[in-house]
């Protein structure tokens, strides 16, 4: 929710450094408590091995020096991904994946409707991720694909478009062989 903390986030996953998080937003007597337990007035607040470390701008500047697992005296963890991994494997997950808002099931805007009942009237197979659920993946994909909305279509990895793509390629008959392969 906040752009501070989504850099934060995505700092700590380029460094392929583990981490848990508490939304702080969920209970103001947290949020206020931790202001006071640290003595630091702002959010995002990081932590290693119970220690305050600081905020975003520390983060940064032991980004700019080098190794940050060293600097917090925690192993990097081999497993963790990167944004842009995490993106190509959501991409990748099955032959046709449909980025939108809400769930084919249940639509949260009129494109994502309407892409899904094209997608449906074709007898499509297609994994489907709703965006609203998990905002690095909605704006890290705005950025990877390099397309400012959504829904977002994917076959075999590659970016078709959005809806108004989808009706083309419907309209000039290309897009049942697309789906099909």
């Amino acid at each position: 929710r906040c752009g501070f903390s989504r850099q934060t986030v995505e700092l700590l996953r380029e460094h392929r450094i583990a981490f848990g998080s508490f939304d702080i937003l969920s209970d103001e007597d947290v949020r206020q408590g931790l202001k006071k337990y640290s003595d630091w007035p702002t959010y995002p607040q990081i932590y290693a091995k119970g220690e305050l470390i600081g905020g975003l701008d520390i983060l940064k500047e032991m980004a700019e020096d080098g190794d940050v697992a060293a600097q917090l005296h925690v192993k990097p963890d081999a497993k963790a991904q990167t944004l842009e991994e995490r993106l190509k494997e959501l991409i990748n997950k099955q032959r046709v994946v449909l980025f939108m808002k809400g769930l084919p099931s249940a639509p949260k805007c009129g494109f994502s409707r309407q892409i899904v009942e094209i997608l449906d009237k074709h007898s499509a197979a297609y994994d489907a991720f709703n965006i609203l659920e998990d905002e690095e993946v909605r704006q890290g994909l705005k950025t990877y694909s390099d397309w400012p909305t959504f829904p977002q279509l994917y076959i075999d990895g590659d970016l078709v478009g959005g809806l108004d793509i989808v009706k083309e390629m419907e309209d000039g008959g290309e897009l049942d062989d697309m789906l099909k392969g």
